[in-house]
């Protein structure tokens, strides 16, 4: 491997290093409750090092949402929307991708669903990820539901939001609880709101 390439994997190494121990650090002990130094240290870094990487906490904490909200929001919409099967199918596929990165993340979710900075950037980052949520969940349901009332959908796709993470939440201080049992919530909250879809056509 030339010089240039073992620099880069080096750097990138570090980077993914700083990245799993402050997600993890800032799950346990929230973000005013870590410092940089903290995360520096059980990196197994100095402090300059980090600061190669990361010019601040907040930028670090920024960074760590930003990679997790778009690994999470590629693989569920794949399935949903190119998947195989029927919509049932699809959808269980899509809910245990969102959930299997979860479980795959537990440290990180933790900090993404329980902003604990106070920091009004971070803040307006989650509220962000809300909505880009749910403007996905009302995509679903015109395509899968298209007999909805407009004025609807975005509170039902609130509902399907909400429910989402605090079963993600739920879940996350009951790791013993099967990820299939959350899969099969999830698709039948899902189902049951599309299924009212025909009920309002007719009464309409």
């Amino acid at each position: 491997m030339r010089e240039i390439d073992r620099g880069r994997a080096a750097r990138a190494e570090a980077r993914t290093r700083i990245e799993d121990t402050a997600a993890r650090l800032f799950a346990e002990r929230g973000y005013a409750g870590t410092t940089i130094g903290e995360i520096a240290t059980e990196a197994g870094l100095s402090k300059p090092m980090l600061y190669r990487h990361f010019d601040s906490k907040q930028e670090l904490h920024l960074a760590l949402l930003e990679r997790h909200r778009d690994e999470l929001a590629a693989a569920p919409v794949q399935q949903l929307l190119h998947g195989e099967g029927d919509l049932d199918t699809r959808m269980r596929a899509m809910y245990d991708a969102w959930f299997g990165y979860v479980q795959s993340h537990p440290y990180t979710w933790r900090m993404m669903f329980r902003d604990t900075t106070g920091d009004a950037e971070v803040q307006d980052f989650h509220r962000e990820l809300q909505r880009r949520q749910r403007e996905t969940d009302m995509a679903l349901l015109r395509e899968f539901a298209p007999g909805l009332p407009e004025g609807e959908l975005e509170p039902l796709a609130e509902a399907i939001r909400s429910s989402l993470y605090g079963l993600a939440l739920w879940w996350l201080d009951r790791p013993d609880q099967p990820r299939e049992l959350l899969v099969s919530a999830m698709t039948r909250i899902t189902r049951g709101l599309m299924s009212t879809a025909s009920t309002v056509s007719t009464v309409e």
